[in-house]
């Protein structure tokens, strides 16, 4: 039963209530605060949002957090010179929220901050607030990263700061 409501929350999701969830202007915010936040640290920040998994996906009980995994890593984030990339991704048809964070900022900072942030953002998903959750999170990831690896001279961007929607 559980997994066909979770089946039937994906085949409703569309690209248009995505759209209407993250529109240009909440996804251009999203990238203002990455490069602000960016400022402050040398880590690297990426904010992905996909809509809905594939039926497949859903067929072989792909949790979010497997997916995120694989965007973290299809995206090379942990590819960075400190090992300091921070993956920030939301499925939307299941409100669920999945920071992956690269080895180095991971030993520091740990599961249960990540999953703190996480949980703040989907209380504010609950409420419609996309954008305040996003830059709350961002911002809360920043305030992390400025922590354990604050910036310093002239700073080389590994990542884009462009938020992803798949």
């Amino acid at each position: 039963m559980v997994w066909l409501k979770r089946f039937f929350r994906h085949i409703w999701m569309s690209p248009i209530t995505a759209r209407r969830a993250f529109n240009a202007e909440t996804l251009a915010a999203i990238e203002r605060a990455v490069v602000a936040c960016e400022k402050t640290h040398r880590g690297q920040v990426r904010f992905v949002v996909e809509a809905e998994l594939t039926t497949a996906q859903l067929w072989a009980g792909l949790s979010s957090r497997a997916r995120a995994l694989d965007v973290f890593s299809g995206l090379r984030i942990w590819d960075t010179e400190e090992n300091n990339g921070v993956l920030i991704y939301v499925l939307l048809a299941d409100r669920n929220v999945e920071i992956i964070a690269d080895r180095n900022i991971h030993a520091k900072v740990g599961d249960e901050r990540w999953r703190a942030i996480c949980k703040e953002m989907e209380l504010h998903f609950r409420k419609g607030a996309f954008r305040d959750g996003s830059l709350d999170a961002i911002h809360k990831v920043s305030v992390e990263l400025a922590f354990y690896f604050p910036a310093r001279g002239e700073q080389i961007n590994e990542q884009s700061d462009k938020p992803i929607m798949l």
